[in-house]
């Protein structure tokens, strides 16, 4: 495992207007002259959290995808978010996609939608966890509600991996609203703690068309639960820099993987 470097693109995502938002996040982009290994941008990047799906839908051929690919290459850098995409089977899921600088791609369907607001009647739910590797490190990516749900992200010991777990990096992209931000950032610190691994949070900032206000808050946690950087509620674009090293440490001298249940989960 080398040194990992994160981008967090902490943004206000304009309602229902991807154009815009492609506009926004790359000036927000471009105007950042220190770019990690990883770009992280919020769930719903290009529309905000919604369930329109019938007219905010994309597609895997469509510009959002290929966005996400000009921007990878021209960042030399993984890029990272989630869009509504409508699938060949016209059923619409909550994708998260990974993107490498030379286009190709892995994705990721949000598993746990967000019934408080409607979300389980607009779109399907993923069936297959994700999990990837870059720079050494293994990364499980989320979107928001999944992180309330701990079976599903739950670390095991993998003696084949560089880190010797599942993963190394929890990494949440979401739309997390302002008034659950204590459990936002308990979460994300309870999620580090318990897998022995770090766990990034990137929350939205602004108000969205349905009147909901998110307050960021992302931010990057270490193994033992302790905050290396802050996002605060502001937009802005931050760059954190991940050592393998203590994480390492921390697992030789903490094992607690050693006394955890062994089970497996049951795919969709």
């Amino acid at each position: 495992m080398e040194a990992l470097r994160l981008t967090l693109v902490q943004g206000a995502t304009r309602w229902h207007d991807a154009a815009a938002n492609r506009d926004y996040y790359r000036a927000l982009l471009l105007d950042h002259a220190d770019i990690g290994d990883l770009v992280v941008l919020p769930e719903m990047f290009l529309t905000g959290f919604t369930n329109a799906t019938r007219t905010q839908a994309d597609t895997m051929d469509g510009p959002g995808v290929a966005w996400m690919q000009e921007r990878a290459a021209e960042l030399d850098a993984v890029v990272t978010g989630s869009l509504v995409i409508r699938r060949d089977d016209g059923r619409c899921v909550n994708r998260l996609l990974w993107v490498r600088p030379d286009g190709s791609l892995e994705i990721y369907d949000k598993r746990h939608l967000f019934r408080m607001a409607g979300e389980h009647h607009h779109y399907a739910a993923g069936a297959m966890p994700l999990c990837v590797e870059l720079r050494g490190w293994r990364i499980r990516p989320l979107v928001c509600y999944d992180l309330r749900f701990p079976v599903w992200s739950r670390n095991q010991r993998v003696e084949s991996a560089p880190g010797g777990m599942d993963y190394d990096l929890l990494l949440v992209v979401a739309n997390w609203p302002a008034p659950r931000r204590l459990a936002w950032r308990t979460l994300l610190r309870a999620r580090a703690i318990e897998n022995l691994a770090c766990c990034a949070g990137l929350n939205r900032v602004g108000e969205d068309g349905n009147d909901v206000s998110y307050a960021g808050d992302s931010a990057v946690i270490d193994a033992l639960g302790e905050t290396l950087v802050d996002l605060g509620a502001q937009e802005q674009v931050v760059t954190v820099k991940l050592d393998p090293a203590p994480l390492q440490t921390h697992r030789e001298r903490f094992p607690a993987w050693m006394d955890a249940d062994d089970f497996r989960i049951r795919q969709l």
